[in-house]
């Protein structure tokens, strides 16, 4: 049984990166469905008044720590994390893993444009046999059921959404056993860092944990409220939880 811990009401697995690769290869290998859902500062803060996502995360079969903050909090709080599993590094890693396993991925989500350009990059660098299939994210309630049907007829092993929260978290927690997908992931902005239509933090402000301010400097207008208000209500949250654990 591996160990999870809690921050803010919410279970994150004690695992590194290596760590949970090997439990999705181990899910596939053994046609197991599992979902894997990330947590950073912004999806912890809107889980304390969305129980839909609330309940959609805490069902989720791993739960990886995406944000620095996430992993910071977690020692100030005296519940180590090894290390930050990002979730477009993961992706990527998964992605090649699926190349040398032949496994094949599905990616549903983002525009048009972005999502073929993904795909053309994946099959330009590993060919198409790792390619299931793919469609944009764009859809109104009544598309959601064909949507999950034409991802069950696809035969992927891995199926890889780029949806905002909460609505990914919804959808795959509603469909997943009707998928058919032995690995389900959720991987947010991922697709537009692949298609080349956001640059990712250097190196070094991604271990820094800054690289929230390089996204906030790429998209000011659209990023500001959510670094500023949510950012701050985490931080409350956090020190809230410290300052409760030291009078238990």
């Amino acid at each position: 049984m591996r160990k999870r811990i809690t921050i803010m009401n919410s279970p994150v697995d004690v695992l590194s990166m290596s760590e949970t690769i090997d439990l999705i290869d181990d899910s596939i290998c053994e046609k197991k469905p599992i979902q894997h859902i990330v947590v950073n500062a912004a999806k912890l803060v809107n889980m304390q008044k969305d129980q839909e996502l609330y309940q959609s995360v805490v069902k989720s079969d791993i739960i990886n720590a995406d944000g620095m903050a996430v992993v910071w909090a977690a020692g100030l709080l005296g519940k180590p994390l090894p290390e930050r599993v990002a979730g477009v590094d993961l992706m990527q890693k998964l992605v090649i893993l699926a190349s040398e396993k032949n496994y094949r991925i599905f990616f549903f989500g983002g525009r048009e444009e972005v999502v073929s350009e993904v795909v053309r990059k994946y099959k330009s660098v590993f060919g198409d046999d790792i390619i299931a299939g793919y469609r944009n994210g764009y859809f109104n309630k009544g598309e959601e059921s064909g949507i999950a049907d034409q991802i069950a007829e696809s035969h992927a092993d891995i199926l890889f959404v780029a949806i905002s929260s909460p609505t990914k978290e919804i959808f795959l927690n509603t469909y997943k056993d009707r998928l058919k997908v032995p690995f389900i992931m959720g991987v947010g902005g991922s697709f537009d860092v692949v298609a080349g239509k956001v640059k990712r933090a250097p190196k070094w402000m991604q271990n820094s944990g800054l690289e929230w301010f390089y996204r906030f400097l790429q998209e000011p207008g659209r990023m500001w409220k959510r670094y500023l208000v949510t950012n701050s209500k985490f931080i409350y949250y956090v020190l809230k939880e410290r300052i409760q654990t030291m009078f238990r």
